[in-house]
């Protein structure tokens, strides 16, 4: 395979936040909330402007659901962003009652996911907000790979009609997806082709996963890359017909191993097409401080890892 880098560094939420001002623009019921991080999650464009569709709720995530909800009532789109500790876990009550369950149209929008907070520590390190809204109902669930296709997920956000959980995070990461390419919800990317093994990845486990193809092709072996950036609806097609290909996979995430990518590919597979499956994921621990290339290396989700791993359900088949 042809080895896939990008030198240009972007971090996920800053593609968020030019992906709001470009739904902004484009529906002007659009409404952007916060809980005292405007610079953090980037909606400081949004609210310059379209200052009289932001609103800064201060620290208050559960009233800021509380408000969403009625916007949406009244026919706006609002999506409310702050860290995703703060807007998944505490108030979880508030998003399974007004939002799920009433299936109004709510965008939550979180920032500093997954380990890759890093100094900020472990209360920070929000490593089990997808297996949370996964498993609402009604609730659509993304996690993109780099700056381009966050742009583009929360337009698609924007233009969806229902709940939308959008995950995304504060490093740097390479900026590889067409800047161009919209953003179909529940539509897998396939990536790489590949005959040996099924890599599937997503969010900021994506470009590590295609660096390991790269190593493994090198080595003689085939894989193929799926981009999961919809967690829910999972793109079932696109998974079984690889694996009826490649009879193993290898998913990648940081995340979890319970509840998250790993664990849904594994129900499908369980269901349709029983074959060998391996997690590059976070082995039921909380995360700690350190920079973000530490605590991944450390928790084994790193290029070394996916490779090791592809090797491994390899030989189980």
């Amino acid at each position: 395979m042809e080895k896939i880098e990008s030198n240009e560094l972007k971090d996920t939420r800053s593609g968020f936040g030019a992906g709001l001002v470009e739904a902004g623009k484009n529906n002007p019921d659009v409404f952007a909330l916060t809980a005292d991080v405007t610079g953090s999650v980037k909606m400081g464009d949004f609210k310059s402007a379209y200052p009289e569709r932001f609103i800064q709720v201060g620290i208050a995530e559960a009233n800021m659901i509380g408000i969403s909800a009625g916007l949406a009532l009244s026919g706006k789109v609002p999506f409310a962003s702050a860290f995703a500790g703060f807007i998944t876990g505490r108030v979880y009550d508030q998003i399974r009652m007004t939002v799920a369950y009433s299936n109004l149209n709510v965008k939550i929008c979180a920032s500093h996911a997954g380990l890759t907070v890093g100094e900020d520590g472990a209360t920070h390190e929000m490593i089990e907000d997808l297996g949370l809204m996964k498993m609402l109902p009604n609730m659509v669930v993304l996690n993109p790979c780099d700056y381009n296709q966050t742009k583009q997920a929360t337009i698609a956000a924007a233009e969806h009609v229902g709940p939308v959980y959008l995950r995304f995070g504060r490093p740097s990461v390479p900026n590889f997806t067409p800047s161009d390419k919209p953003f179909t919800i529940g539509k897998a990317i396939l990536l790489n082709e590949g005959s040996d093994v099924t890599i599937v990845a997503t969010g900021h486990m994506v470009y590590p996963a295609l660096q390991a193809a790269y190593e493994l092709s090198e080595q003689g072996i085939s894989a193929e890359v799926i981009d999961m950036a919809t967690i829910k609806p999972l793109d079932e097609e696109t998974i079984l017909t690889s694996v009826a290909k490649t009879k193993c996979v290898v998913t990648a995430e940081e995340h979890l191993m319970n509840g998250g990518l790993g664990d849904s590919v594994c129900q499908l597979l369980c269901r349709c097409q029983p074959a060998p499956l391996e997690m590059v994921a976070i082995d039921d621990t909380f995360g700690e401080s350190g920079t973000p290339n530490e605590l991944l290396k450390l928790y084994g989700l790193d290029q070394t890892h996916i490779v090791e791993a592809c090797k491994k359900v390899m030989a189980r088949k």
